[in-house]
């Protein structure tokens, strides 16, 4: 808990509302990697976003194909 609650309150607040159960770790890993890189809060959550959207979309695509392969 205390890994969680030492992310910063924009990365707790998209935390609470993601898709996916993200680790304090992974999430903290992106964020720091986009405001190194000088991305904005904004632009780093949207980076956020856009890991999760890829993620899912992986995920999407692997059930597809595991459904595929049985029919």
């Amino acid at each position: 808990m205390d890994a969680f609650d030492s992310l910063p309150q924009p990365v707790r607040q998209w935390v609470a509302q993601a898709a996916l159960p993200w680790s304090p770790a992974s999430v903290r890993r992106i964020w720091s990697k986009s405001r190194a890189r000088g991305l904005s809060d904004d632009e780093a959550l949207l980076s956020l976003a856009q890991a999760e959207a890829r993620t899912l979309a992986r995920d999407r695509q692997s059930t597809v194909f595991k459904l595929n392969s049985m029919s």
